[in-house]
């Protein structure tokens, strides 16, 4: 397949540019990693947006503890790919201190845990800018973000105070203890990153393509057979061939039942698709309006 199509490279341009404009207005920025494809994109950007020097700001993963083991492979690997310095937030570590309380019962995640954590490292390494790979097709909250989303000193957001973006003019002015959150590929739709990184021949984790996997079914969702689940006296174990479109903490990222072995067919997969991929987080479920509220309250 032929993916150089002419508006994945004004998408690039595009990202490159919110990039390079982020390495020129703020002092300390930081790149949120995941893991997932999204964040593997806006780090594959930023080596090309500053190559052939190193990229000029270090990464920061916030480690839930109940990651998938390909995930933290893959990250590992791909640190040591772009030369990069990562920095850990650990979850279990905010737990052991008191910042944060373990939540109980078979619904339990650590993914809402995640934010204290977020903000705790965001202070403690003084940083007024962290670059994320959230899209406005994702998720309906996400759609009202800016390029340049403001946080206040208490990293909160208010989608009613955000500031216009005309002609491609970004204002990073901020008071002190403020910061912004970043999103270069804003513009990006789920189908636009799998031909960019099919056309860039990106590596990818292998959580991505179709794979034999222990699950089970809870609330019309696919959950990975894990530890870290508490089962319900009838949920049963099965396997089933799946594979991920979103990669986040295990307790909370649905899987996919899918043949799509390869990148080709994913994107066939995608194209066809009447779900978002979003539809299989079981934390975007908590409530109609979960993503806001953690929106608002520091999560990314």
């Amino acid at each position: 397949m032929n993916y150089r199509l002419n508006h994945l490279k004004e998408l690039e341009s595009e990202s490159i540019f919110v990039l390079r404009e982020v390495a020129s207005q703020f002092e300390n920025p930081v790149l949120l990693f995941s893991g997932g494809k999204d964040s593997i994109l806006v780090s594959y950007l930023a080596k090309k947006a500053f190559y052939p020097s190193r990229i000029p700001f270090p990464f920061l993963h916030v480690d839930t503890g109940h990651n998938f083991p390909e995930t933290m492979e893959y990250r590992d690997r791909w640190m040591e790919h772009l030369g990069a310095r990562l920095l850990v937030g650990s979850v279990q570590d905010a737990i052991d201190r008191g910042l944060v309380t373990e939540e109980l019962g078979v619904n339990s995640s650590r993914n809402y845990l995640q934010t204290a954590v977020l903000l705790e490292a965001l202070e403690k390494g003084k940083f007024d800018a962290a670059l994320g790979g959230a899209r406005r097709d994702e998720e309906k909250a996400r759609a009202k973000e800016r390029f340049f989303s403001h946080r206040d000193e208490f990293g909160q957001w208010d989608p009613k105070n955000q500031r216009p973006e005309l002609w491609n003019l970004f204002n990073g002015r901020k008071r002190i203890g403020e910061h912004f959150r970043i999103f270069p590929i804003s513009n990006w739709t789920e189908l636009d990153v799998w031909q960019y990184l099919a056309a860039e021949k990106v590596p990818l984790p292998s959580l991505y393509f179709a794979h034999p996997r222990k699950v089970f079914q809870r609330d019309g969702i696919l959950l990975a057979d894990s530890e870290f689940i508490p089962k319900k006296p009838d949920e049963v174990v099965e396997e089933r061939s799946v594979r991920c479109r979103t990669i986040g903490d295990v307790t909370c990222t649905g899987v996919w039942e899918s043949t799509a072995a390869t990148i080709e067919e994913i994107i066939l997969e995608v194209a066809a698709s009447r779900k978002t991929e979003r539809g299989g987080r079981a934390d975007d479920k908590r409530s109609e309006t979960a993503m806001e509220d953690r929106k608002k309250d520091g999560y990314f």
